[in-house]
Order: structure tokens, then sequence, then C-alpha cells
């Protein structure tokens, strides 16, 4: 889902670069005035996670693997501004440290994953997350998070003149469609789950020493160490198109796990800085 450098026209990226920056500082200012304190510790291991789960690619069609974006995940149970935020620190983590995803379109991987595909990965759960429906509102979520982000990074690339056939563009709509699907599964899943372990964490949260912070912390661990085995191997959606095959497959196992632990520090510790400053009490 991570587009690289080289692909996007300079117009696009640098446009999307210039976009994204005053979009990230509203999100702050918003998550500063929604984000409540016991939250916190929640920020840190979610992030992680959702970092973890992205390493972890799963076949999706011949040749062709997805992960878990969690942008959905994020949003149901931070709130919409504070998991952008998380999910703005995941690509700048991933882009300036591990070279996934491309430096200049940064601000085209923040606006599609972390902002646009965060907020419509919401949208269900606002409208019915609080009726009948609210197991369906956690999977469409969770789908449509994807499904958006991977039409805008499409049209981007389409924008900047990358060739796709017809009928290369309708068996890449078809293989997002099957990640969306996935993604809203994996989605409800996890989200049962938690509220299994601890019912009505997501929206009351307790301090720490929460069992659901010590579940969601030791999943994350176990992703990015032991997980890695299993995943699958081959170039996600957006690299099969553009014909790339990412470096980490021919990476050791130890090499692999070590980058994943080193990823789960960093992006625990931003994100335990971000909710830091964003849970302080605001003076009146």
């Amino acid at each position: 889902m991570h587009i690289p450098d080289g692909f996007l026209a300079t117009p696009v990226w640098a446009t999307l670069d210039v976009a994204a920056a005053p979009a990230v500082v509203y999100l702050t200012r918003r998550a500063q005035r929604t984000l409540e304190e016991n939250k916190v510790p929640l920020l840190g291991v979610l992030g992680a996670f959702v970092f973890a789960a992205q390493m972890i690619n799963f076949p999706v069609g011949p040749g062709t693997t997805g992960h878990l974006v969690g942008g959905a995940l994020l949003a149901f149970t931070l709130g919409p501004a504070p998991a952008s935020v998380v999910m703005v620190a995941i690509l700048a983590i991933q882009a300036l440290v591990f070279q996934d995803g491309g430096v200049l379109a940064l601000g085209a991987n923040i606006i599609n994953m972390a902002i646009v595909g965060v907020l419509a990965g919401y949208l269900p759960f606002h409208i019915w997350g609080e009726t009948r429906w609210r197991r369906f509102s956690l999977f469409a979520g969770g789908a449509l998070s994807v499904l958006v982000s991977a039409c805008l990074a499409l049209a981007e690339l389409l924008i900047s003149g990358v060739r796709m056939p017809v009928s290369v563009l309708s068996i890449s709509l078809a293989l997002f469609a099957v990640s969306a699907l996935l993604e809203g599964a994996i989605t409800l899943a996890v989200m049962q789950a938690l509220e299994r372990i601890q019912p009505k964490t997501v929206r009351h949260p307790q301090p720490g020493g929460s069992p659901v912070l010590a579940f969601i912390g030791l999943t994350a661990v176990l992703l990015a160490t032991v997980g890695v085995l299993f995943a699958a191997g081959g170039p996600d959606g957006i690299e099969k198109i553009l014909n790339l095959h990412p470096a980490s497959l021919h990476s050791t196992f130890l090499r692999q796990a070590s980058a994943g632990i080193l990823g789960l520090v960093l992006i625990y510790v931003a994100c335990l800085v971000i909710g830091r400053v964003a849970g302080r009490p605001r003076s009146l």
C-alpha cells in the first residue's frame, strides 16, 4: 500500500506533501482536544501492534500479498484524530528508518492511509457503532479504509503517468477488494477479542496494568519476531503493479526480527511521547 519514491510525478508528490503538512497539524491539535489521558498507554501499544501487523503479509491472489493496514482499528479504539496522528508516526518511521514507502512520497502515503483512510474507516462506526449493526460497522470500516486508500494510490499513480492497462487495473482493484475484505474480518476479530478480554475497554480503557495492554503488547512482539516466519512471500498490491520486489523478502530471520523489535520500540516511544503531549490537561 506504500507508494515508493520514483513513481509519482513531481507536481503530484509535491502537492500532496504540501497538503499533508497542515492536515497533520490540524489533526494533532484536534487530538489534543479529544484524547483522554487514560488512553495514552493504549496509544503506544496499539501503534506498536499496527506496525508489527503490517510486517505480516498474507496471500490475496497469485503472486500477490497484502497486510493489515490498521487505520480503522486505531480509529475505533482511539478516535479518528489520535488514530491519524499515530498512523502518521508509523508511516514516517517506516519511510525514514526502514525505507518502506518513499520519503518524497510520504505526503501521499499520509493522506491516503493516515488521513483519508482513517476517516473513511471510522465513518461506518460513527453511523452504526451504537446500533445493532455495530459488528457490521467494524467490518465495513476496516474494509472501507483499505479500499479508499488503495483507490487514492492508484489514482495518484495514474495521474503521474504510470501505465496501467485496463486488464491490470481491473485485476488490481479485485486484489485490493480481497485485501479490504480480509482487513475488515481481521479488524472485527481483533476488536471482539479486545472486548472479550476486558469489556468496554475500547470506550473506557483502564490505566496501567490493563490486561488488554499486556495482550496487545505481547501480540505485537510475537508478530514482529515469530510472525515473520509465517509471512507470505511476494510483493503487495502496489509493489506488484510497479513490478517491485521488497528487499525484506530476502532478509534473514534474525535481521527481520531485529528490525521488527527496533520498529516496535521506535513506534512505542514515538506514540507515547505524542500521547503524553496530547493528553496533558488543557489550561482554561
